[in-house]
């Protein structure tokens, strides 16, 4: 592509700025983000409620040459003349659109939510935003208890981080166990009882169907008495703008292997789009999916194949990483459970390769099964066994330049070490800028840069959205 184009995107959160990213200097382009505050780390919102990150510390910059409209709700977009309308009706041109307008959330059908007069009970929080984020702050000092509706990452990242701050806190999950879309049954066992253990009450098997006065009252008929009730079961990809403007849209928006819709001059990443059948719902997913349009935009030959899935829950005292599809994956299952020690750790194999893997409770072999399961090695009989059951090495484990270090950003160890710091790393590699999961990992590595021989004494760690 030869010549500069005006590329407006929907959106202004961490795929878009991604995007943005990638486009300096190539095009021109706009990011229109509903939001008052500049572009932020979503993933981090936990950490922001739980008090180990400043709200501002979250901010994500964005080249200079980038025009950032912030408050800006697209409301149409006028295919025939290429431009998107506003909520103000003002209008803005395009040469190319792209939709990274993310997901929505859902309120479960639980009556007493929403008020006569339309609003929320004041006890009820969403968590998706910084908005959310700072009034569910707000919050917590006045209240001695809460109930986190949702059992899935983001209920365990935000119920540990309301039990940090010393709230009694109680998760309900309508499915028969914890993670129930990333874990099996013995793994949600176990993370029940991880929390049991940190002090927070799991209820699995029921759905809350009535807030009163008194509290959350559940199928079952008993009432778990309240001062909050945050949400974060329900979520879809937002896309209404893209089915008023005509676009095929099923699940999501539909991409094709350059994330093009149905529309030659329209493109969709992130959270909203559909690929085949797979919709994402995590960072690494978004993030590919932009460096890639980013590419396909600046004239290179590339295609999307799909992404794969690297999830890891945030949350102090839980440790849980899942690679791929471990509940529908098909293989040969090699897994070692440990309740007592309150472990569960679980590989499919299909023809000798990690094809979907589940830690759960120790994590010190993720980063070997990783870099096995994102280079495709096919093992021998025992290896998938002694990657389960094998002791720790005595010594520090050499990485090779290629082991993929930070998921969300795909960051390999020489990448890193080709680096002067850590923060030479975050504005090279974008390493430690996601879920900051990676950390340990980067900051050993720059450690070590100097050694001969580097080497890593600690673990690889996969990141989820």
């Amino acid at each position: 592509m030869s010549t500069r184009e005006r590329v407006v995107v929907v959106g202004a959160g961490m795929a878009a700025v991604r995007l943005a990213e990638g486009l300096t200097g190539i095009h021109d382009v706009t990011l229109l983000g509903d939001e008052q505050h500049p572009p932020y780390n979503r993933i981090l919102l936990s950490a922001v409620l739980e008090g180990t990150h400043d709200p501002d510390g979250i901010t994500m910059s964005l080249p200079g040459t980038v025009d950032l409209r912030r408050g800006a709700r697209v409301v149409e977009i006028h295919r025939e003349e290429r431009e998107v309308e506003l909520a103000d009706r003002s209008r803005v041109a395009y040469d190319r659109l792209v939709l990274a307008t993310g997901s929505i959330p859902t309120l479960p059908p639980i009556r007493g939510l929403v008020r006569l007069d339309g609003r929320l009970d004041s006890r009820v929080h969403a968590f998706r935003s910084l908005e959310d984020c700072r009034r569910l702050d707000e919050a917590v000092p006045g209240a001695r208890n809460a109930v986190v509706v949702g059992g899935g990452l983001l209920g365990l990242q935000v119920a540990r981080a309301l039990g940090v701050r010393g709230l009694d806190t109680e998760v309900v999950e309508g499915g028969d166990h914890l993670l129930r879309s990333q874990v099996d049954a013995k793994a949600g066992a176990i993370l029940a009882r991880d929390l049991g253990r940190l002090g927070t009450r799991v209820y699995t098997g029921a759905r809350a169907v009535r807030l009163t006065g008194t509290g959350l009252v559940l199928d079952n008929g008993y009432v778990l008495e309240t001062d909050l009730v945050v949400l974060t079961a329900g979520g879809r990809p937002s896309t209404a703008l893209a089915r008023r403007a005509g676009l095929d849209v099923r699940r999501g928006v539909v991409v094709d292997h350059h994330l093009r819709t149905s529309d030659e001059r329209i493109h969709a990443i992130g959270d909203c789009a559909q690929h085949g059948l797979q919709v994402t719902g995590f960072v690494p997913p978004a993030w590919e999916q932009a460096t890639l349009l980013a590419r396909h935009l600046a004239g290179e030959q590339v295609a999307y194949a799909g992404s794969r899935n690297v999830a890891r829950l945030r949350a102090t005292g839980l440790d849980v990483a899942v690679l791929g599809d471990p509940e529908h994956a098909v293989g040969q299952v090699v897994e070692v459970s440990n309740p007592v020690t309150g472990t569960h750790r679980r590989l499919v194999v299909r023809d000798g390769v990690i094809v979907a893997a589940t830690l759960v409770g120790d994590l010190s072999r993720i980063g070997l099964i990783t870099q096995h399961y994102d280079r495709g090695t096919v093992l021998g009989a025992s290896e998938p066994g002694d990657l389960l059951m094998g002791e720790r090495p005595a010594g520090p484990v050499v990485l090779p330049d290629d082991a993929e270090v930070c998921a969300c950003a795909g960051v390999s160890a020489g990448a890193i070490r080709a680096c002067a710091s850590l923060a030479d790393a975050r504005e090279t590699t974008r390493a430690t800028t996601g879920c900051g999961g990676c950390a340990p990992a980067v900051r050993q590595l720059l450690a070590q840069r100097t050694s001969p021989g580097p080497t890593l004494g600690t673990t690889l760690e996969g990141t989820p959205r």
